[in-house]
């Protein structure tokens, strides 16, 4: 039977990223994210995640990635399903967009969970999957789709999460492995 395995949670406040930088290793074939409450100080801002191989910096290891998203207007004037060619990377070095423009107000965040497999690979590339739920700066309830791999066989050892502008006001996330 698998479970999800804490082992660690790193809480921000105007912070301009969150990292783990120890604790992704052979452990464990799977390593969840779950981000709770990730609240923008800029209006409209998308969570993102990068990536560093082993003895790595930067965090910008090739993506290839595709993303669409759910949408739903608070007032229900405007519903849909759209793919964003403008958040996915066709071998990308930047941070891979996993949400989509969280509102800054008070009441507004943005929540979900980034799967990532097999980050200790040697041999094959490192898929992944995000998938989460956004209020949105427009008044809409939007649900995200993010996957892709990251296209290397060097081991994976550490992650960032940002926004795509200003800092992150609020949020915790929280890391797992999966046994």
């Amino acid at each position: 039977l698998m479970g999800l395995v804490y082992i660690a949670s790193v809480t921000a406040s105007a912070s301009a990223t969150v990292e783990f930088t120890t604790g992704i290793d052979a452990t464990y074939n799977e390593y969840q994210f779950h981000f709770v409450n990730m609240h923008p100080a800029t209006n409209g801002a998308r969570v993102q995640f990068g990536v560093n191989a082993v003895g790595q910096t930067g965090f910008n290891e090739t993506i290839t990635s595709t993303f669409f998203y759910a949408y739903h207007r608070e007032d229900d004037s405007s519903i849909a399903l759209s793919y964003v060619t403008s958040f996915d990377q066709a071998q990308g070095t930047g941070y891979q967009t996993i949400s989509a423009g969280t509102a800054n107000d008070a009441d507004q965040a943005d929540a979900g969970v980034l799967t990532l497999y097999a980050p200790s690979s040697t041999t094959y590339v490192k898929h992944f999957v995000a998938r989460a739920n956004t209020s949105n700066s427009s008044d809409f309830s939007l649900n995200s789709h993010a996957a892709g791999y990251i296209n290397t066989t060097a081991a994976i050892d550490e992650i960032s999460f940002k926004f795509n502008s200003g800092n992150i006001d609020a949020g915790t996330i929280h890391m797992y492995g999966v046994g």
